[in-house]
């Protein structure tokens, strides 16, 4: 037990103090969604914080990877971590002189955007040098924990924050979890440095993504598996955006009951999470992974649209969740132990981009498809048709509708993909 504390020091110091930080910033974006709704009434304008903050990371992720290959991983993170929290202050100055507008909000989340984009391969790659590939599974499965518990939390402190003191005390809390990252990374953090070739160095941008997709070229297991989560991404998306016009309309549902079901998506990844830091090594981990997405999209789709209550909404969203950090360290383990680790940050950028490309259109495909298809209908559909005893009548049963088809699609990708990635054989050294 001792000797994995002093192995695994300056990981638990990064992670801990880390995810400290992320849950500060996750409760300020919250804490604006609510402030932006309250001063423009504006579904939309809210909408777009999250779009600003995730534009940049589909599209500039690939590029990412070559300047974090190239700079020193501790100082990126570092000036990454001091400029977002830089926006943090200005929109603190900017509130309290009554000068906060939407764009200003949209600007520096899209500045923050572009700032997780450069950080995040650089502490992927980071985390790949402070750990032995002994512990490999186990870190996995508690940056997992980690973020799952972000997911629960982080509405309930920024609402009550809010509540208590409006956003002054938000940031206040955001800039304290910073400081706490800030000084224990730059003090107590021992990264390895990695090696960069000449020809590295003298690579432009461009080269550099070209050399990342080329690494995947080369590593085809990893490019399969990859697309595979291409293809799951676009369903689980598209999921998110029917939830809420599945659940808002219903009699029994709700602004309350979609919070509740909604919360499960993290109780469930912070159940799988734990379960992941304890559990052996897997035999067969591309397997494993196509069994968990099989398991997660057919239970989660099929189980809520055919059934009338939270409950088995609630029970839905943990069945479908449950096994995604299975998955997930899976993933991470074959990607850390197969691409060279001076070669990680450009390939976890070209990842970033294939794998995360398919949200947006899986958002705007689910959204359209239960306007402008599915609800209307369901309108049209007499009341003894086969579809209203599967997915009910009225508003949200298209919607229930979209969610099947969605479980279709789904098994499908993942029958499809697990006979492409049969042939792989995935060989794990310690």
């Amino acid at each position: 037990m001792k000797n994995r504390i002093h192995e695994l020091k300056n990981f638990y110091i990064l992670w801990s103090t880390q995810g400290l930080s992320q849950l500060g910033s996750a409760m300020t974006n919250f804490a604006l969604t609510l402030w932006l709704y309250q001063e423009t009434g504006s579904a939309l304008k809210t909408a777009l914080l999250s779009i600003c903050s995730y534009a940049p990371y589909v599209l500039v992720s690939i590029f990412a990877g070559a300047l974090s290959d190239k700079w020193d991983k501790k100082k990126t993170m570092l000036v990454c971590d001091l400029i977002a929290a830089c926006c943090t202050v200005l929109v603190f100055i900017l509130l309290k002189t009554g000068m906060l507008c939407a764009w200003h909000l949209f600007l520096l989340n899209a500045v923050n955007g572009l700032m997780n984009t450069v950080q995040r391969p650089a502490s992927d790659v980071a985390n790949t040098l402070i750990t032995p590939k002994k512990y490999y599974q186990k870190t996995s499965g508690l940056r997992s924990f980690s973020g799952s518990l972000i997911t629960i939390l982080h509405p309930m402190l920024a609402t009550s924050l809010y509540a208590l003191g409006g956003m002054d005390v938000v940031i206040a809390v955001d800039l304290s979890t910073f400081l706490v990252a800030f000084f224990a990374l730059w003090l107590f953090v021992q990264i390895p440095p990695v090696e960069v070739s000449v020809a590295a160095e003298k690579e432009t941008l461009i080269e550099s993504a070209k050399a990342g997709l080329k690494c995947l070229n080369r590593n085809r297991m990893v490019l399969m598996l990859i697309l595979f989560l291409a293809g799951v991404n676009f369903v689980a998306s598209a999921f998110d955006a029917v939830l809420p016009a599945f659940i808002l309309p219903r009699e029994n549902g709700g602004e309350a009951v979609l919070g509740v079901v909604t919360s499960f998506v993290g109780i469930a990844m912070l159940a799988g999470s734990l379960i992941v830091s304890v559990l052996p090594p897997p035999k067969d981990r591309i397997r494993l992974i196509v069994v968990t997405m099989l398991f997660s999209l057919t239970t989660d789709n099929f189980l809520m649209p055919l059934t009338r209550t939270p409950i088995t909404w609630c029970i839905a969203q943990i069945l479908g969740y449950f096994p995604v950090p299975l998955m997930s360290a899976s993933l991470d383990v074959i990607v850390r132990t197969t691409i060279p680790a001076e070669m990680q940050g450009r390939v976890y950028s070209c990842r970033n981009t294939l794998q995360f490309f398919t949200i947006p259109i899986g958002f705007f495909f689910g959204g359209w498809m239960v306007d402008a298809v599915c609800e209307p209908l369901m309108e049209r559909v007499s009341a003894e048709s086969i579809m209203v005893t599967m997915f009910g009548q009225g508003k949200g049963s298209g919607a229930g509708m979209m969610i099947f088809i969605l479980g279709l699609l789904g098994m499908a990708i993942c029958l499809i993909f697990g006979r492409i990635l049969r042939k792989y054989k995935y060989h794990e050294s310690v």
